[in-house]
C-alpha cells in the first residue's frame, strides 16, 4: 500500500504529529518491526563496555574512604 501525505503542505506540527501516530501504531506489534543486524552489534559493545567499568567499579562507602585516606 502507497500511503501518499501532502508532506509539502503540511505544517511541521501535522508532521510531527503524523510521525507520532505511525510510531503508535508501530509499537503496537515490536516483533514484526526488525531490527538490523548492526543494532545487535552496538548493543554488544556497549554491554561490553559497561561490564569493564563495573569491574573496576568499588563500593561509593569505599571510595570515599579511599579519597579521605590518600590526602596529605
Amino acid at each position: 500500500m502507497d500511503a501518499a501525505l501532502p508532506l509539502d503542505k503540511m505544517s511541521v506540527e501535522e508532521k510531527l504529529r503524523a510521525l507520532e501516530r505511525l510510531w503508535e501504531d508501530l509499537v503496537r506489534t515490536p516483533a514484526a518491526v526488525p531490527s538490523p543486524a548492526w543494532h545487535r552489534d552496538v548493543l554488544e559493545a556497549r554491554e561490553k563496555r559497561l561490564s569493564v567499568g563495573r569491574e573496576r567499579s568499588i563500593p561509593w562507602e569505599k571510595a570515599k574512604e579511599d579519597i579521605r585516606s590518600s590526602k596529605p
